[in-house]
């Protein structure tokens, strides 16, 4: 991950690729389920803990697919802004059956 990415369209090829084991993509798919589960609950009025929730739900899943499954460091370290952004277009793609679940 030495290299900067100064576009999310010159990043993306290279999150995809940290996403290559099918595990890591579901527990990231389930993540962000739970997530909008949490905004869910928050946005009807059950509190704010369910912010903190989303978070961990979140990220929970996500990292765990990588520690494990994946066995490579999240680009959330280096490129947090791009890498949630990659998490809800590969989100989007594997709703739209572009990619593989």
């Amino acid at each position: 991950m030495s290299e900067r990415y100064r576009s999310f369209s010159a990043f993306y090829p290279f999150y995809l690729s940290e996403h290559r084991n099918l595990t890591c993509r579901r527990l990231h798919f389930v993540g962000s389920l739970g997530v909008l589960a949490c905004l869910a609950m928050l946005m009807t009025g059950h509190g704010w803990s369910w912010l903190l929730a989303a978070l961990v739900c979140g990220y929970g899943f996500a990292w765990a697919g990588h520690f494990f499954f994946e066995h490579n460091r999240p680009a959330t370290f280096q490129y947090p802004l791009y890498s949630l952004l990659g998490d809800w277009v590969m989100f989007s793609e594997i709703c739209r059956g572009r990619i593989r679940l």
